[in-house]
Order: C-alpha cells, then structure tokens, then sequence
C-alpha cells in the first residue's frame, strides 16, 4: 500500500511580506469603520443624507473616470502599452468644449435650449478628442509598429507633454470656466428619497448611455467584432483579412470619443479647464483601467465606478475612525491605497484581465 506523501507548504518572504500587509490592511480599515460607526451611533460625523450625497458624488466622478479608462483599455487591448497621452486627448476635449459652450452662451441657446446646447457642446469635444487621438497613432505610433515595447510607451510620454504644450501655445496657461450652467440644470432633484444635485444625474445618465453605445458597438457591430479579434490575435486576424491599420486607428478615435464625453462631464462638474486638466484624471482613469481589470472594458467602467466610490466615501468612512485631521484632503491618497490592496488580493483587477494570445504566454 503506497502511503500518500504530505504536501510541503513553503512560504517566501515575499509571500509572508504580502500576507502582512493584506492582514494590516484589513486590520485598519475594520478599526477605521468600526471608529466611525462608533461616532456616528454617539451621534457625530455626517448625517445619513450627507453620506448618500458622497455616494452620488462618488458615482458621478466615477462614471467620468470610467470614461476615459475605456480608451486606456481598449488601446493596451490592441497594441498591449499604456498610451501616456490620452490624459491630453481627454484635456483636448474638454477645452474645445469650452470655446463651443462659450459661443452657445453667447448665442442664447446654452440656457434656452439646455439639451440642444449640451449636445452640441459635446459633439465639438468628441470630434476634437477623436481627431486627437487618431493624429497620436497615426504620427506617433503606426511607424513604431513592432518596435519594443519601450520605445512606444516613452513616446506616449512625449506626445503628451507635446499635446499639453501645443494646446499652452494655442490657447494660453490661465484657466478658462464654461458658462454658467443652464436654470434648469441647477440645484437639486430628489430621486428615490436622495436629494442629488442635477449636474451629477446628468453626468451619471450621460455616460451610462456613452457606455452602453459604445458596449453594443463593440459587441454587435462587424468593425467591433475586428477590434475584438486583433485584441485576441493580431496576426490571426490579418490572415482572416482584417484591416489590422484601419481597426487599430478606429479603436483610438472610439477611446477619444469617449475621452471627449468625460471632458464635457468634467467641465458640467468642475467648470474649470486648463492645457494641464488631464494630468490627474488622466492618472486616475489609469489606475480605474487596472482597477478593473487592464483590457477589460467593463471592467474600466466598474473601475472608474469603484475609483469614485473609494475617493468620496473612503477618507470619511475608514480615516475618521482613527481621528486623521483633514481627511478630505487625503482622497487621492486613499483613491490609490485601494488599487495597491486590491492588487495585493486579486492582481488581475476586479473583473479580470483580457490580454492577447502573446500577452498571456
């Protein structure tokens, strides 16, 4: 009778050193929660209709990060590097929108027809985004084709300090505010029982439909089956007769019109823009790509989603428990904390990722 050998656990260093921090983390954020429900039943800290606001907020921001982790995605999807510059496509957007908000406003249809002027305040911004986006692959990218894939992430690098340069010199450093938002655009409307500010339900319905277009495009269409096949196999896909130049210049201006939305959404919430507003989104769409899984285009817009929620509830939620003065200020802090424990338990991001064949050996 063979007698079973006994299996040998062997634990690295490595492996002790992340089971710490996963046992630490989990350890502060139980304490933080359990400090702030201890408030909260003491009757301090926010109300529940306050906390039900950074729900909203979180879910508003979120939805605009999810937006433009889409065009992350979808281009490491296809040519497996991170495309630097598409922070800048975002930015490019929503600066052309302000110049179109601008002329609407002056024309009187900003405030008297608020759906007509939004509309077109976005289509401006998504064609500037797509043209953008479609100039950096085609310029940049195309003749770096097989190149290492050192060479075209640090030329994302450069195209974006190019873009936000160009952008400086073309319509100068100081900031520029979209007009007032229209009357019936402003204050607050109550939707099951939460009082929400208006601009946040727009932001939130808006790219719910941006996503939900771009979804059955990819999924439904003929040119989205072929961005799909050449994020599977790019070579497969063009002995099949993929047009594997024509897909791949598609695939950037569907992630620049996506881009060009959150750019609108980001001025409805902000109001602000400069040829520096896409440093921090575009960094934080980044981080929602990986969050949810790089190459996962659900996965983007869940990111993004959980990248809003972990910025407006997280400092209130776990650091208050442990009394951090100004814990508001800590948001970004707390926004990428969460992608390194996330990664630390589940490293493929919260629905996975989908790489090419090449990618996954």
């Amino acid at each position: 009778m063979q007698l079973l050998k006994p299996r040998s656990f062997r634990f690295s260093w490595v492996d002790t050193f992340l089971w710490a921090i996963r046992i630490g983390a989990l350890v502060f954020i139980v304490v933080g929660v359990l400090g702030t429900v201890s408030k909260a039943v003491d009757g301090e800290g926010l109300t529940a209709q306050a906390w039900r606001e950074l729900v909203v907020t979180g879910l508003a921001q979120g939805s605009m990060y999810g937006l433009i982790a889409l065009g992350y995605s979808m281009v490491y999807g296809v040519l497996g590097f991170i495309n630097f510059a598409h922070g800048e496509v975002f930015m490019s957007g929503a600066v052309t929108g302000f110049f179109a908000a601008n002329a609407l406003a002056d024309a009187g249809v900003w405030d008297s027809q608020p759906i007509v002027g939004l509309g077109v305040t976005i289509l401006v911004s998504m064609a500037t985004s797509m043209l953008v986006a479609v100039l950096i692959e085609r310029l940049a990218y195309r003749p770096l084709r097989g190149a290492p894939r050192l060479i075209p992430l640090i030329t994302s690098i450069g195209m974006s300090f190019f873009v936000q340069y160009t952008f400086r010199g073309l319509f100068g450093e100081s900031f520029k505010s979209y007009p007032v938002l229209p009357t019936v655009m402003q204050g607050r409307i109550s939707l099951l029982g939460i009082e929400i500010l208006k601009t946040q339900l727009v932001v939130i319905i808006v790219a719910a439909v941006a996503m939900a277009g771009l979804y059955t495009y990819v999924t439904r269409t003929r040119m989205g089956r072929a961005m799909r096949a050449i994020a599977e196999d790019r070579e497969i896909a063009a002995l099949m007769g993929v047009n594997v130049d024509r897909v791949i210049a598609l695939t950037f201006a569907v992630g620049g019109a996506m881009a060009g939305v959150a750019g609108v959404l980001w001025a409805l919430l902000f109001r602000q823009v400069y040829f520096l507003t896409g440093f921090l989104p575009g960094i934080k769409a980044f981080t929602a790509a990986v969050l949810g899984g790089i190459g996962n285009m659900a996965g983007a817009y869940v990111g993004g989603l959980a990248l809003g929620l972990f910025e407006s509830l997280g400092p209130l939620l776990v650091l208050d428990g442990w009394d951090i003065p100004s814990v508001s200020q800590l948001k970004d802090v707390v926004a990428f904390s969460a992608l390194v424990l996330i990664l630390i338990f589940r490293p493929t991001g919260l629905l996975g990722e989908r790489l090419a064949v090449e990618e996954r050996g």
